[in-house]
């Protein structure tokens, strides 16, 4: 009796320590995992919250955004931004802050188009750090330097760096804009190609319009003009050879 209890005792202990070591493995591997999805952001994270905190944010984050209906800006709402982000530097010359406050006010606007809730910013920015990590620093440090400046305390150099760091954001948001009409748009245009080169009826040099057509009617497959002579008519008279003379 006392050998089946301690052979009992030894089986649990083995599931105890079993379930130790996977529950460490699939710890690592989530680990691991969002430090490859969020990179930088992954720290800054740890950083600020902790890390088992900053790991439930993240995977939070990542169920969120999978929710969410974001898309590429189409090809006509690219060509907008561009324009304003265009007006938006040259205004930097002549009234940096409110370049910097229009900027900041257009990104917001674009995210909102591609799909991405308007709440505060930092929902925002946790967000947008899903899909584009990189570039969510800059998104951040940029709005630093905005509320720097609201609050009075930015110089006209922290507004240059901050219209770099929304400039990068930017440039990502606009990225991928159009690709897939523009793909569809190709794909269509390849097919129509094919289709006349395989309904070409312009009629090829040296070869009239009527004998391609001929050459269509009577179902021979080899081209006229490509060097092979169309079969005769079954009732054409065969030309005569003038026999040679006998020596």
């Amino acid at each position: 009796m006392q050998q089946e209890q301690i052979l009992v005792i030894a089986a649990v202990i083995a599931v105890i320590v079993l379930a130790i070591v996977i529950w460490y493995v699939l710890k690592k591997r989530r680990t691991e995992a969002l430090r490859d999805r969020f990179g930088e952001e992954y720290d800054h994270a740890v950083h600020d919250r902790g890390r088992r905190e900053a790991e439930e944010n993240l995977a939070e984050r990542e169920r969120r955004v999978s929710q969410l209906d974001i898309r590429p800006l189409t090809a006509d709402e690219r060509d907008r931004y561009t324009h304003e982000w265009k007006e938006t530097k040259s205004l930097f010359v002549d009234s940096p802050a409110e370049a910097v406050l229009r900027a900041d006010r257009s990104l917001a606007d674009m995210m909102k188009t591609r799909g991405f809730p308007m709440g505060d910013f930092d929902r925002r920015y946790e967000d947008l750090s899903v899909d584009h990590p990189d570039v969510a620093r800059h998104y951040r440090e940029g709005h630093a330097l905005t509320v720097r400046h609201n609050e009075g305390n930015a110089s006209t150099e922290d507004l240059r760096q901050a219209i770099k760091h929304y400039e990068l954001l930017f440039e990502e948001l606009v990225r991928d804009a159009g690709t897939d009409h523009d793909h569809d748009h190709d794909r269509h245009a390849v097919e129509h190609h094919d289709h006349d080169l395989d309904h070409d009826d312009r009629p090829r040099e040296g070869v009239s319009t009527r004998d391609m057509a001929h050459d269509r009617h009577d179902g021979v497959s080899r081209r006229v003009g490509d060097g092979v002579d169309r079969p005769r008519d079954l009732d054409e008279p065969r030309p005569t050879v003038p026999a040679r003379p006998r020596n």
